[in-house]
């Protein structure tokens, strides 16, 4: 792997570390909150540890799985899914808070593991089979994650467009996943329609979330109307 090509996985793992665990510190705050105020910290720091525990030798086992041939093209059609269902799909926070600092602890690691299975399908595409960099993009951004995620989320809420931006980066990873499948790489020979094929791919995602997003939205408009009429 070369130096652009190591630099531009990185910084795909990093952005999509961002943008998919972004709400990493509400999931933190939310099982915390009815814990004294010196637990609390406590249990972000043991919590964060554990999760991110899990979430690298998850990273690292999906990394390994990649490698049977035809998965790396099912992870990458399953990627451009998550990259769509980003734009259109509300977070769902209902994580129960506890008044035990351990019991807080393991609903922090189960919420994140359950939560962050996107993830790390997409940072094992992103990283081409890199061990050190699943490793080396977790201990850039789970910082980042666990003290500025509140900032990451009210910056995502003001600029949406930082949505698009983390939607084409897996969109970008997904079509790398597919056109480096063995099965099919004999298609993807000619550098004009392996490339081609990523960019139709990066620019085709974020537009049918946004269509699908609107329609959803239009749905609810039509819905709410009806039950004001009744």
């Amino acid at each position: 792997m070369g130096v652009t090509e190591f630099l531009t996985a990185l910084l795909s793992i990093v952005i999509i570390d961002l943008v998919l665990a972004g709400d990493n510190a509400i999931v933190l705050g939310l099982a915390a909150r009815n814990l004294p105020k010196d637990k609390q910290k406590k249990v972000i720091v043991w919590g964060t540890i554990g999760a991110v525990i899990v979430r690298a030798l998850a990273t690292l086992a999906v990394v390994w799985l990649l490698k049977i041939p035809g998965l790396l093209l099912m992870g990458g059609i399953v990627l451009i899914w998550i990259a769509v269902k980003l734009l259109i799909e509300e977070k769902d926070h209902n994580v129960e808070a506890t008044s035990s600092m351990w019991a807080a602890i393991r609903t922090i690691i189960i919420a994140d593991a359950v939560m962050g299975l996107d993830n790390v399908l997409a940072v094992a595409g992103a990283a081409h089979g890199s061990f050190w960099l699943v490793l080396l993009g977790l201990m850039i951004s789970v910082p980042i994650m666990v003290w500025g995620s509140t900032m990451i989320l009210k910056l995502m809420e003001k600029l949406p467009w930082i949505i698009y931006v983390g939607s084409g980066v897996l969109a970008f990873t997904a079509a790398k996943m597919i056109v480096d499948e063995k099965l099919i790489t004999m298609y993807f020979q000619d550098p004009l329609i392996k490339y081609g094929f990523i960019l139709i791919v990066v620019a085709i995602v974020p537009w049918a979330g946004h269509l699908f997003k609107k329609l959803k939205h239009k749905k609810q408009v039509q819905i709410r109307d009806v039950d004001y009429a009744e």
